[in-house]
């Protein structure tokens, strides 16, 4: 059988990550210069060549920062661009840098560099909006609105005890990155490829430069890991699914059916064909958003669950997942803050809202309660009263003291500032709960602690 001669392919575009991993180019030099100055320091390479890597690397950075630095197609990754170019520079000198390393434990550290970075820029982001979350409460903090279970009028709550239930959402993110901060600052440099170095180096030397609190105690585990990355991208999935049902009231408050809030022109478009029309867009893309966060933590989870130790060239496919998932979360609360301070509130809309419903319907029953009427029977009673008013379309304050004591004598003319909405929401002192006092203590404590980070100057 003849056999034809197959073409050869030139897989280098295939293969190549340079064209997303550029980002990286300050943390591989950055990593670079720490290692070369333990090269150094450890006697592994002469000082004067040291010195000329250092040199080298610095005008580097240089041209990366003022964008005359030229990324080649034939650039595999940022690593192979940067050594190319130093080897261009400083000639032979350049090839040593490379000793007692890997690409494997080289991207896992310019990685780590990067989120470690932007795990404290995106909490910045959520402090801020929690700021605005805060200040839109104290502004409107006497304002009662429904509170809701099922999306159906449960009991009348304010307003700014509804927002800032969010706040508190956004408190345990920030938690979350900060815990997720502890394991993303491990040193990863000094694994090499997957199993160390036959060269005495100083790992804890490079810790020290580069600012990380520990050392990565196992080789094979280190260049394998992504678990960083992935509890990352879990961390941006919750957050995210947090801003979504923030979004998602926003769109349900500002419709006509309930007309709660206006959102600013800024952040709302018109239609192609109707002239009427406000789209809460912003918040239907946060919204939207949501979907290719939760696909980010999907795509990589599915990239390393089949994976034999220690490193495999499918990691390569973090990166444009976890690049993407930064930038969205940036964008996301970048305009959320904005959004949120920009909101009026339709005040007396939300307090009609909040006489619908028989909302106060609980308290009626309370009421009973505080008689010596067991709390079950009670709430039989009062489903039976509503039942009533509904067929004679009455709120329960409509009606009068005969038609109540047909349902139980317990009923006097105190019964009716009960069950009044203001006092309705003012009875409800119970730690955590919707009185005035209660979110104005929440909001206390939350710029409390906002005060102490500042003084501690922490990152979170």
């Amino acid at each position: 059988m003849e056999y034809k001669k197959v073409k050869k392919i030139d897989t280098t575009g295939f293969t190549a990550s340079i064209s997303f991993d550029r980002r990286l180019a300050p943390y591989d030099i950055a990593g670079s210069i720490a290692h070369c100055k333990m090269l150094v320091k450890c006697k592994i390479i002469p000082k004067s060549e040291g010195e000329k890597i250092l040199k080298g690397l610095k005008e580097i950075k240089e041209e990366i920062i003022k964008e005359k630095f030229r990324f080649l197609s034939k650039d595999e990754d940022i690593h192979m661009a940067i050594e190319r170019r130093l080897i261009e520079k400083i000639g032979e000198a350049g090839g040593r840098l490379h000793t007692a390393r890997s690409r494997n434990d080289q991207i896992s550290l310019d990685t780590r560099m990067y989120l470690r970075d932007e795990i404290v820029r995106i909490s910045g982001l959520i402090k801020n909006l929690q700021h605005s979350i805060v200040k839109l409460c104290e502004r409107n903090m006497e304002v009662i609105m429904p509170g809701f279970t099922h999306l159906q009028h449960a009991q009348p709550v304010l307003f700014s005890h509804h927002l800032m239930a969010y706040f508190f959402m956004l408190k345990r993110d920030r938690e979350r990155f900060e815990d997720c901060l502890k394991r993303v600052n491990v040193l990863p440099l000094g694994a090499g490829a997957l199993a160390g170095t036959s060269f005495s180096i100083d790992r804890e030397f490079i810790a020290r430069q580069l600012g990380f609190s520990s050392v990565s105690e196992n080789s094979i585990d280190t260049v394998s890991d992504r678990d960083f990355v992935i509890e990352f991208l879990s961390a941006g999935a919750i957050l995210i699914m947090h801003l979504s049902r923030l979004a998602e009231e926003l769109v349900i408050w500002s419709s006509p059916e309930f007309s709660f809030i206006e959102m600013d022109e800024d952040f709302c478009t018109g239609s192609s064909i109707m002239p009427q029309k406000k789209n809460p867009d912003v918040a239907e893309l946060i919204r939207g958003k949501t979907g290719r966060i939760y696909g980010n933590l999907q795509s990589v989870l599915t990239v390393m669950k089949g994976l034999p130790l220690s490193y495999n060239r499918d990691m390569q496919e973090d990166k444009e997942r976890l690049f993407d998932t930064v930038d969205t979360l940036k964008n996301l609360l970048e305009v959320l803050s904005p959004l949120m301070s920009s909101l009026k509130l339709n005040s007396e809309r939300m307090l009609s809202a909040a006489k619908e419903g028989y909302l106060n319907a609980t308290d009626a029953a309370d009421y009973l309660v505080r008689k010596g009427v067991p709390f079950r029977k009670a709430h039989q009673i009062l489903r039976e009263i509503v039942l009533y008013s509904m067929n004679r379309g009455k709120r329960i304050e409509e009606l009068n003291v005969k038609e109540l004591r047909a349902f139980s004598p317990l009923f006097s003319e105190d019964f009716f500032s009960v069950i009044n909405i203001r006092r309705c929401v003012e009875s409800r002192k119970s730690q955590g709960g919707t009185a005035p006092e209660r979110v104005k203590n929440q909001i206390r404590k939350s710029k409390i602690k906002n005060r102490k980070l500042r003084n501690n100057n922490e990152t979170f």
